[in-house]
């Protein structure tokens, strides 16, 4: 087996968090993890169609960073692996279901299906199917942020943008130019890089000449760290730092997480490349399990709480899956709607 890193260099201190913070970051993890599970179920029974990916183990990752800012005001720019980012932006269950079923009442209004979210109400620029395909669009929304605010004297433009990407984006060159400017122009964005280990069937050790990919910061100047992905808090600390730094004009940050998906690649993909031993050793790592437990041992929740919000998250995507059943079709007449923009 390739030689991987389990744990990272640098852990940040916990930060102390309210009841309140723990619990939001448990639900929007609990949601995630359940909301992926059932587009599992609707996959195999062919509600949905085409290529699936899931993200079933990476929740730490989505929940950690986008419950750090700022909801409906900060963007947050995806991949192929979207529909969690979506959800922790805000998108309705309902609504990013109804997406994955091609009706007209999903986020995309049928037209983006899985691996194309996309809402303008809570500032989610997209799902991206190609490679590296997103860090250029989120690079670029973080310019305007600064442009509006340098230039045009906008005060009110201090949005921060969170472009996540995985492993295998990071020998593109897309994000090799796009570190350079936001270094040289100071963007207020952070470059997460949500490593998985694979990119595909492809060990990001045999990939890539510098493993550690929050090293590569240090070649444009910029802020660079490495967190645990399986650990929520360890991500919730991590992201609230990188914010506060790109909100005052400090630059963006390359935050790696070392994550892991619990799932194949795609819904069609068999996963017989990674070993068993290795996906026992992450699955060991659950971060909802390891969280649930923080709360309980630092008496921020009791068992009964947890429990309480597993019932209301699984009632809710039940209750998504029966409007996306129920809602209509794209009419056929819109079929060449939104090609071009609108007055």
């Amino acid at each position: 087996m390739v030689q991987e890193r389990t744990l990272p260099v640098f852990q940040p201190n916990y930060a102390s968090i309210s009841p309140a913070e723990g619990l939001k970051l448990y639900e929007d993890m609990v949601l995630g993890r359940l909301f992926e599970d059932k587009c599992a179920e609707m996959y195999y029974r062919g509600k949905m169609f085409g290529f699936v990916h899931l993200y079933n183990g990476q929740e730490a990752v989505s929940s950690g960073v986008i419950k750090a800012m700022r909801p409906d005001e900060d963007y947050v720019c995806s991949t192929y692996r979207d529909h969690v980012h979506a959800l922790s932006a805000g998108v309705p269950a309902k609504e990013v279901m109804a997406e994955l079923f091609g009706k007209a009442t999903g986020c995309s209004q049928g037209r983006g299906g899985s691996m194309h979210m996309f809402s303008a109400a809570h500032k989610l620029l997209g799902g991206y199917a190609f490679v590296a395909e997103g860090i250029p669009v989120a690079t670029g929304a973080a310019f305007q942020s600064k442009y509006r605010r340098e230039a045009l004297k906008d005060e009110s433009a201090d949005q921060v943008t969170a472009c996540f990407f995985g492993d295998g984006a990071c020998n593109n060159g897309q994000f090799y130019e796009c570190l350079n400017m936001a270094a040289l122009w100071k963007l207020p964005i952070l470059y997460v890089v949500e490593n998985n280990k694979w990119a595909i069937g492809m060990a990001h050790e045999r990939a890539t000449s510098v493993p550690e990919i929050y090293q590569k910061a240090a070649a444009f100047g910029l802020h660079g760290v490495e967190v645990d992905g399986m650990d929520v808090m360890a991500v919730y600390t991590v992201a609230k730092e990188a914010i506060a730094r790109a909100r005052a004009g400090e630059g963006p940050t390359l935050i790696e997480a070392l994550t892991y998906r619990f799932r194949g690649h795609s819904l069609a993909d068999p996963d017989e490349l990674r070993s068993k031993s290795e996906k026992e050793f992450w699955l060991a790592r659950d971060p909802i399990t390891k969280f649930a437990a923080y709360l309980v041992e630092q008496k921020l929740a009791d068992k009964d709480e947890l429990k309480a919000i597993d019932r209301k998250i699984q009632a809710e995507i039940d209750e998504a899956v029966r409007f996306a059943e129920t809602s209509p079709e794209p009419d056929p007449s819109e079929l060449h709607r939104y090609i071009f923009a609108e007055d």
